[in-house]
């Protein structure tokens, strides 16, 4: 992807979009790669960087969701369990089988969970990823040697997916644009551009980099900005009515061997009715979630001091080592756009993930909802509405099986394997420059080539970029982020021709950002 050549293409005022999308996280993208399958021309914008909200700051599931098979949402995980075998055959090198172990402490728990994942086995169908199976006491500890065995009975083991979201989120921007999209990241929408009638017919957006203005003509435009929806809705019609209910979750990133091996950990249920998962991730242990109501959207919320207790409690009641604030490398917060609750409801835990579309009387098409696994559903759902808005004839969508950028049916060892067929390219940048064989930090395999390829091939414009996103370091460590950002400025801007000002700038606004996900100790 190269912003330059793709921002050029806003100066031909005379070209008409199919589709124009504002946001470029998992709904946006999810709408821009079915509308590329149908042979439609997209445009998407994204006012920050890729997945630089929620869709970064997941629990890095592909799943069904056993929790919504408790809550009868049957047709959400038969949707949700097929969207997951596919991505697993179109990215293979971001998202993989991972077995959960739920622990088991009666008789009785022992057939219920047994029961019910069996039948989460049964609706996976062909696109099963292994078949669920209670197992000993003595196997469980085997498994997952971090876990408290006091009156222990055993466990079921089940299997779901994990991935990668923001580097999958980037991939999708890649296979869009290498199929004829203008993805751009830092570009925001000013206004809505509408007819004598108050049709919709596009967008005045500007560049954040550059200062400059632009003015995008489209057929339909799609508002997939998550939890910011209401802000685009209320630009469209000033009276619009707030529909998005932001809920937070936070997760926790521990050492792996507080919970050891390569299983995952699902407790089923805690003192407020959620799950709470313990997953291995990139030789981290990723723990969480909460679900607390906000009011306003954020783009970089923050975790509470109450939602850090209660997931540091709650996993201390399950690991044979307690987690302190101090074993703590980083924490992140996530909004999740769920549908406003009625009047004096606070409860989210029960409210549907499914997604909705909606079109308002400007032809302005809103998706909002649903979760990372049926991104792509949530997109083809919304290409739909090209006909009612434009009254052209639209062509079946191809995007179920579209293979994603990087796909490939040797996925490399190690921490290569999220850049598929990427790897070796950014291998063979250190012929070009031995000095970009060093590892950026000691504690991380990562090398300075992987920074060169994100600004030359990936649209990384900002440190954080890199070390958030592309790198998934602050996600991991965030003091070793910090420590890290430094080199990374200094790469970044002898790549892109930035002076010393703007390596201070870029270090002095991705400290203040990193901090936040600093636990206070």
């Amino acid at each position: 992807m190269n912003r330059e050549e793709n921002i050029s293409q806003l100066q031909n005022t005379s070209k008409i979009w199919d589709i124009a999308v504002i946001g470029g996280g998992s709904s946006g993208l999810g709408v821009a790669l079915d509308a590329i399958s149908r042979g439609l021309s997209v445009i998407l914008f994204e006012k920050s960087d890729f997945a630089k909200g929620t869709s970064s700051r997941s629990t890095k599931l592909v799943h069904g969701g056993v929790r919504y098979l408790a809550q009868g949402d049957v047709g959400l995980v038969f949707e949700a369990l097929k969207e997951r075998g596919k991505l697993l055959q179109n990215a293979p090198h971001l998202a993989h089988d991972q077995p959960f172990i739920i622990p088991i402490f009666t008789a009785k728990d022992r057939i219920m969970y047994s029961v019910g994942l069996k039948i989460y086995d049964w609706m996976s169908g062909r696109l099963s990823l292994g078949k669920s199976e209670f197992i000993s006491k003595e196997e469980t500890l085997k498994r997952l040697p971090g876990l408290k065995s006091e009156g222990l009975y055993g466990g079921v083991v089940y299997h779901d997916g994990q991935f990668d979201d923001a580097r999958l989120a980037l991939n999708l921007a890649q296979s869009a644009d290498e199929a004829g999209t203008c993805v751009l990241n830092y570009v925001s929408v000013n206004n809505l551009v509408k007819n004598e009638a108050g049709k919709i017919t596009g967008l005045q957006v500007s560049d954040k980099l550059s200062r400059k203005k632009y003015e995008v003509n489209a057929k339909m435009v799609v508002n997939a900005t998550g939890v910011f929806a209401d802000k685009i809705l209320q630009m469209d019609n000033p009276e619009a009515p707030k529909m998005i209910q932001p809920s937070q979750g936070i997760h926790l990133v521990l050492d792996l061997d507080f919970l050891g091996g390569k299983d995952a950990l699902m407790i089923p249920k805690t003192r407020d009715g959620r799950v709470l998962f313990a997953v291995p991730w990139h030789g981290k242990l990723v723990v969480g979630t909460t679900d607390t109501l906000r009011e306003k959207p954020k783009l970089e919320p923050e975790a509470l001091q109450k939602e850090i207790d209660f997931v540091l409690e709650t996993a201390a009641g399950y690991l044979a080592r307690n987690p302190t604030r101090a074993d703590v490398k980083s924490v992140f917060a996530g909004l999740r756009p769920l549908a406003r609750p009625k009047e004096g409801s606070t409860k989210t835990k029960e409210i549907s993930r499914s997604h909705k579309v909606i079109l308002s009387e400007s032809g302005l098409v809103t998706l909002t909802g649903g979760k990372w696994t049926t991104f792509r559903k949530m997109g083809e759902d919304t290409v739909e509405y090209f006909t009612k808005v434009t009254g052209e004839k639209l062509k079946d969508s191809k995007s179920l099986d579209m293979k994603i950028h990087g796909a490939t049916s040797r996925v490399p060892d190690g921490h290569w394997g999220i850049y598929g067929f990427d790897a070796q390219p950014i291998q063979d940048l250190t012929k070009e420059n031995k000095e970009w064989g060093a590892q950026l930090h000691p504690d991380f395999p990562n090398i300075e080539a992987e920074v060169i390829w994100a600004v030359r091939e990936e649209m990384a414009m900002k440190v954080e970029d890199a070390l958030a996103r592309r790198i998934r370091m602050l996600f991991l460590d965030a003091q070793a982020a910090i420590d890290t950002a430094p080199k990374v400025a200094a790469l970044m801007a002898k790549e892109m021709g930035k002076d010393e000002k703007w390596i201070e700038s870029e270090l002095a606004e991705f400290t203040k950002t990193a901090s936040k996900y600093l636990i206070k100790k």
